[in-house]
């Protein structure tokens, strides 16, 4: 029989592994549809307004799903981890209000997107999907704030080991929350964007001459394309970032385990936390000191410098940190190649690449997923940083294994409704053409 704390930890990452995917769907796919409609208003091509209604139905499947989940996500936290929210509710709390009220702005206008096609000027009805975008965004940021504040706890005093003196508005200001809010919502916008180009590639394979796949191509290539390019520099950021605030995850993420000069960058490979050694690395001499500090021969604190109990899972995180980086760095070469046929003026015509962007459609979710591992496995033991041990929030209540299990079923079954609703939802796509349900009243 598991333990509670693992039980609970199984189930928190599920929750989280499965919601983030529409979390990060509701950030992205509004700004598609909004662009689909500004494209409409600019040129009245109906190829344009047909991409608009049909992505504004494909986001409005994924928004119902993801407010299940989502709602599910919100009462594990105050079910599995009473001593996280009674310690952090004071600072946090006020991130989750400002979520709760972007979460229904968004569902507000949704709403008013979904139903006002034919009842709306077109420019207000434009606006609402501004502002579904606009939401979706905020909602984000607020959320990867409390996560941040997790990695990187401020904006509190400890006085007889309790948290007083909150300021609020802290947390929102320390450079970490920036970083990582940068680093999720790029993220957000190259993984959603490259899995749409990728299913109108499939589609334009089918169908080379259609210009509602060709239209959808572009728009998802722009939208996660230069996201996808400004990833890597991102990711330099907030690896610097948590070399600074958690030394621990960083030397993980590496597996970095002894303090040195001049430390060298290790890729791939599998860690042997007995003997801390890495196999079948690829090993990049003084590069792990160069890219934290600019400086081949800087010390990079290893995790000899940690106490060992305080140690995070290092196979677990280092692979996971080195699924996330390749993921990306393939998704910002398919986006170049893109954009280099896209120049030549054959984007549309280049089977080899339409190929590959369904091949790699996938990448940017795993990245996403990876990523997550990494910033929650990485900062193990604690939930939140120095401050309170996983083992301390996790609540006493016996018999944690049943929820997981209920939970389980609950997103098995969750995710066999969204499978089945996209499926046909992609299948009445395929049957569209410039011609076919574009009027205003087809919505």
């Amino acid at each position: 029989m598991i333990s509670d704390l693992i039980a609970a930890r199984s189930q928190m990452a599920m929750s989280l592994g499965f919601h983030i995917v529409f979390a990060v769907l509701g950030i992205a796919m509004p700004v598609l549809m909004a662009a689909a409609e500004w494209r409409w208003l600019k040129t009245k091509d109906e190829a344009y307004l047909a991409l608009a209604k049909r992505w504004s139905k494909g986001t409005a499947i994924l928004f119902a799903v993801g407010a299940v989940s989502g709602t599910v996500l919100s009462f594990e936290l105050g079910l599995l981890w009473p001593s996280f929210m009674e310690r952090a509710g004071p600072v946090v709390g006020p991130l989750f209000g400002l979520e709760g009220f972007a979460f229904f702005t968004e569902a507000i206008f949704l709403g008013i997107y979904l139903y006002g096609w034919s009842r709306l000027p077109p420019r207000a009805h434009f606006i609402a999907g501004l502002i579904v975008a606009a939401s979706g965004t905020a909602s984000a940021m607020f959320i990867v704030t409390v996560n941040a504040w997790m990695n990187a706890p401020t904006g509190f005093d400890i006085v007889n080991g309790e948290i007083t003196n909150v300021r609020p508005l802290v947390p929102f200001l320390h450079p970490f929350a920036f970083h990582e809010t940068l680093h999720m919502l790029l993220a957000a916008f190259a993984a959603t964007g490259l899995l749409v180009a990728g299913i109108h590639a499939f589609l334009l394979l089918r169908h080379p001459s259609n210009q509602f796949h060709k239209n959808a191509l572009v728009i998802a290539l722009v939208v996660g394309g230069i996201p996808a390019i400004l990833q890597p520099a991102s990711g330099d950021l907030i690896a610097r970032a948590v070399a600074d605030h958690q030394p621990a995850k960083l030397a993980a993420m590496e597996a970095h385990f002894v303090t040195e000069a001049g430390a060298d960058f290790v890729l791939f490979g599998l860690p042997d936390v007995s003997s801390q050694t890495v196999d079948y690395a690829v090993v990049i001499p003084h590069g792990l000191s160069l890219l934290l500090h600019g400086n081949p021969h800087a010390i990079v604190p290893g995790l000899d410098q940690i106490p060992r109990q305080d140690w995070p899972p290092v196979a677990v995180t280092h692979v996971a940190f080195q699924v996330m980086v390749v993921c990306g760095l393939i998704m910002a070469g398919m986006t170049i190649w893109a954009g280099w046929r896209w120049w030549k003026g054959r984007l549309e015509e280049d089977r080899w690449l339409l190929r590959m962007l369904l091949a790699t459609a996938p990448l940017g979710f795993i990245a996403i997923e990876a990523g997550w591992v990494v910033t929650e496995v990485g900062r193990q033991p604690w939930i939140i940083q120095g401050l309170m041990r996983t083992s301390q929030a996790v609540t006493p209540m016996p018999g944690l294994w049943i929820p997981m299990v209920t939970f389980s079923a609950l997103y098995i079954l969750l995710a066999g409704v969204v499978v089945w609703a996209i499926r046909r939802h992609i299948a009445a796509t395929m049957a569209v053409s410039p011609d076919q349900g574009v009027g205003r009243d087809t919505a």
